[in-house]
């Protein structure tokens, strides 16, 4: 039970973070994406206090060798970029440029936004399920970091 209700506590918190900053607000997104136009920086803030939070987060729990309310601290250790990661986030960046919205504050979004959000939801559960059906050896282009070359 402690865990459903620190997943619950923690979701109303980010939830409840999101529409304070207004990352639910597509039109503040797209004029922070908007750097060649009318910029508005205000939601670089909020990413470094993110950044900051999460970072300190992961120093306590890399220092107590598990976080607060699991048996360890899982980190993942894959380094290496295929064609189905960077698809992903080229599709990712996109949308989050053309709409303003991307999958946290779209389900916030949710609860009092408009019809244009629950197209959006939609289409991002369409994307879900299509990577669910295509096989996991979709042909793939792997790029790995050379190893430096140490004869000189």
């Amino acid at each position: 039970m402690p865990l459903i209700l620190s997943a619950f506590v923690s979701g109303l918190l980010f939830g409840l973070g999101l529409i304070v900053s207004q990352m639910v607000n597509p039109a503040k997104v797209l004029a922070f994406l908007d750097v060649a136009g009318n910029w508005d920086p205000s939601l670089a803030l909020v990413m470094g206090g993110a950044v900051a939070v999460s970072a300190l987060g992961y120093g306590i729990a890399r220092r107590r060798g598990a976080p607060a309310l699991a048996p360890r601290l899982e980190i993942p250790t894959r380094r290496d970029l295929d064609s189905r990661l960077i698809t992903g986030a080229a599709l990712f960046g996109i949308g989050w440029g053309l709409v303003g919205l991307c999958p946290g504050p779209a389900l916030v979004g949710l609860t009092f936004g408009p019809v244009t959000i629950f197209a959006f939801v939609a289409a991002m559960l369409a994307g879900m399920a299509l990577f669910r059906v295509l096989p996991a050896q979709w042909p793939q282009a792997t790029f790995r970091r050379a190893a430096p070359d140490l004869d000189g």
